[in-house]
């Protein structure tokens, strides 16, 4: 409480920056695992081997987990593009668009989630220097009371070394939760974009077999007139 206030306002930072670190992990924590969870349950549902249309319409407009986002995205741009019925355009057009309209879902959906990851790296990277330039001043304090002191005697010195120190452990006690906090969640991250682009790829071959197959049909219904 008696440091100098350059130390003092080091230390407030430090906590401060400690304390989002920690309320970052918690929300990322519980989005994660309730975002794997919503997961499980849709795809139950959608392996049940049920209608597509009935649950893109039980999904509504405005899904509420990344994989029924990406789901939706899915159909509605599957819709769009076979409505119009081109024959063999539609079957060589759809499916790059369905995957190119899911993959850019999946990487919006993630940067949505890893909204605010930025702050754990740069608190685990700078946190130890904040804390380092606390050190420092509170060590030029102790050399200032010396030259003032003309005195080496350890109450002299001790107030501003007492300072440093602390400040130290400030920046280690910033830097080190957000460090590993940021490399758990990027791993679990990274797992989480990887289940959605699988989801992604195999929901894709399955529209691209229903578009293979209404064009087959649309020809079939097409020769009869044509011989005609």
């Amino acid at each position: 409480m008696q440091a100098d206030w350059v130390v003092k306002l080091v230390m407030v930072l430090l906590i401060l920056a400690s304390v989002y670190v920690w309320a970052i992990a918690f929300e990322k924590f519980t989005s994660l695992a309730r975002a794997r969870k919503e997961a499980d349950d849709f795809e139950d549902r959608f392996w049940r081997g049920g209608s597509l249309d009935e649950l893109y319409r039980a999904q509504g407009e405005h899904p509420s987990h990344p994989m029924a986002a990406v789901f939706v995205i899915g159909m509605r741009e599957w819709h769009a593009s076979t409505a119009s019925g081109a024959g063999a355009f539609m079957v060589a057009g759809t499916r790059e668009r369905v995957e190119r309209a899911m993959a850019v879902t999946i990487q919006r959906e993630m940067e949505r989630m890893e909204k605010r990851m930025t702050f754990l790296a740069s608190t685990g990277s700078a946190a130890p220097f904040v804390g380092l330039f606390g050190t420092v001043w509170g060590i030029m304090n102790s050399f200032t009371a010396i030259a003032g002191m003309q005195n080496t005697n350890l109450a002299v010195v001790a107030p501003g070394i007492a300072e440093a120190l602390f400040a130290t452990a400030m920046g280690l006690v910033a830097a080190i939760p957000a460090v590993l906090i940021y490399n758990m969640l990027s791993s679990k991250f990274a797992k989480f974009a990887g289940r959605l682009e699988g989801f992604s790829s195999e929901f894709g071959a399955i529209l691209a077999r229903q578009t293979e197959a209404a064009a087959q049909a649309r020809l079939s219904a097409a020769a009869p007139t044509a011989a005609e």
